[in-house]
Parts: C-alpha cells; sequence; structure tokens
C-alpha cells in the first residue's frame, strides 16, 4: 500500500465528521430562523413584556410608559433584537440536541453519563439567571436611575437648587432601542454567570479543577468578579453589589459541587482498589503494572 493509500484512509474519517458538523450547524441554523421568523410575528407582545420592570418603575413614579423612536428605522432594529433573542432561546433546545448527536458517538457510557446532565443544567441555570436579573435586578436598577429624574406636580424645578431655573424639568423619555440593549445586556450577563457551577463542575469531573484549588484561589477570584461585575453591569452600586454577591455566591456552590464530585470518584477507585492515600503508592502501583 502506499503512502498515498494511508493518506487517503485516514482523511475520510476526518470528512466524515466535517460532513456530519456541515449537517448538524445546517439544521441548528434552521432552527433558529425559524423561531427568529415566529418571534419577529410576535416581536410586539414580546417587547412589551420585557417592558414590565420600566413600566412598573414608572407606574409607581406616577409616571405614564412612553418609549420613543429617536429614528425612522429604530422600530425595525427593535423587532430584528427582539427576534434574535427570542429565536435563539427557542431553538436551543435543538441546537443542544444536535451538539449532543455530534459529540455523543465519540463518548464511552460513563462520558456520556457524565456529559448529558451537564447540557440539561446549563439551559436552566441560564434561565434562572435571566429570570433573576428580568424580576430582581432590572426593577432596582431601573428604579435607581430614575431617581435622577427632576419635576414636580406642576413640572416645576426641585426646590432648594438655586442653579435651575425655574419651570424647567427633567423627565425621562426613554428610547425603545436603548432600553432594550440595556434589559439584555442584564439578562445576558446574569444567564451567562449562571453558568459557573455547571462549568466549574464539569471541569471538576474531568479532573481540571479541584475543590482545595478552587479554595486557595478564593481571593483571585473575589477581585475577578469584581471586575465582572464592573465590566458587565451599568456604573451603579447597586447593580454591581447585586451581581458581585450572586456570582461569589456561585462560585462558593461550584466549590462544593466540585467537592461531592471528588468524594464520589474517591469511593467509585476505593471501591475498585485503584485509590491511593499519596503519589508514592501511585508510583508503585503503576511500576507493577509496567512489570
Amino acid at each position: 500500500m502506499s503512502a498515498s493509500d494511508d493518506i487517503d484512509d485516514s482523511a475520510a474519517p476526518l470528512i466524515e465528521h466535517l460532513a456530519e458538523l456541515r449537517t448538524r450547524l445546517i439544521r441548528s441554523v434552521l432552527a433558529f430562523l425559524v423561531g427568529m421568523i415566529i418571534c419577529f410575528t410576535v416581536a410586539t407582545p414580546i417587547f412589551n413584556f420585557l417592558t414590565d420592570p420600566l413600566c412598573a418603575v414608572l407606574s409607581e413614579r406616577g409616571q405614564d410608559c412612553d418609549l420613543i423612536f429617536i429614528s425612522p428605522q429604530e422600530g425595525f432594529f427593535v423587532a430584528i433584537k427582539v427576534s434574535l433573542l427570542g429565536g435563539f432561546i427557542l431553538a436551543f433546545p435543538v441546537i443542544a440536541h444536535q451538539m449532543w448527536r455530534f459529540v455523543a458517538p465519540g463518548l464511552y457510557k460513563n462520558e456520556k453519563g457524565a456529559f448529558l446532565p451537564f447540557l440539561i443544567a446549563s439551559p436552566v441555570m441560564f434561565l434562572l439567571g435571566a429570570s433573576f436579573a428580568f424580576y430582581v435586578v432590572t426593577p432596582l436598577a431601573y428604579d435607581f436611575f430614575l431617581g435622577f429624574q427632576q419635576f414636580g406636580e406642576g413640572g416645576e424645578a426641585v426646590v432648594g437648587d438655586p442653579a435651575i431655573t425655574p419651570g424647567l424639568s427633567v423627565v425621562f423619555q426613554g428610547s425603545a432601542q436603548e432600553y432594550l440593549n440595556l434589559t439584555i445586556k442584564f439578562i445576558v450577563a446574569f444567564g451567562m454567570c449562571f453558568q459557573l457551577p455547571v462549568l466549574l463542575t464539569l471541569m471538576g469531573k474531568a479532573g481540571l479543577v479541584s475543590s482545595e484549588g478552587l479554595g486557595n484561589v478564593r481571593k483571585y477570584a473575589v477581585v475577578a468578579i469584581l471586575v465582572l461585575a464592573a465590566l458587565v453591569t451599568p456604573p451603579d452600586v447597586i447593580t454591581q453589589v447585586i451581581l458581585f454577591v450572586v456570582v461569589y455566591g456561585l462560585y462558593e456552590v461550584s466549590i462544593f459541587l466540585v467537592k461531592r464530585v471528588e468524594k464520589k470518584r474517591e469511593a467509585r477507585l476505593r471501591k475498585e482498589g485503584l485509590w491511593f492515600e499519596d503519589e508514592e503508592e501511585a508510583d508503585d502501583f503503576a511500576e507493577e503494572q509496567t512489570k
């Protein structure tokens, strides 16, 4: 057999994998497009639902919930952004299934049992984070932001500030697109942060991290979480503190979950007679196996 035959034989599986990947990607994209089209047809009700936190805060202040378009094309782009977000959410089960169908044939049975729960837990944790952002964080954030308005019942200036001309009011008239951008930023940021336990537990199951190692770098994790909170949230202290507390809590939960994974692995290895208390015992066992 020639060298070219060897090359052709080794290339065949790669071509098959690429063809399989292309099929899975095409199906995922089609699912996303279908979900996007569905959401585009009902973009207005979805957007109205997304404005609930803002409208609730404005209602408490006795103001009307009026958002404006500051450019002719803004309404169209708002509908597109709503469709993108909604289409991804609707298509995610199909995308996850296609991902699983592509990866599963290359996994052993125990690896499938380890990976599948995390594939299911990931969207659940994202929805928990998005719900927390939408129902808890955004109302607090918008209440904070709208507190900087200045007006009275008759539109007069704020009393006690001589620098303000009598009769001047500074009242919120929000852009629909800017409001949607900020709300989506909240939802995506908290949804991604809630993936932390899933990611670290999966890495712990793969042996890439340990509970002891995560505990030792806790002080560095605190600094990293503070930086993350400053980057992914608007510049208000309330939202940043909430994100820090939530993500740090998830970090501690991750340490606990990784520790449970380690205990289960230790129990399994002890049962199989493959657990060693120190590296010297492991080296001796390895030497015996090579003899």
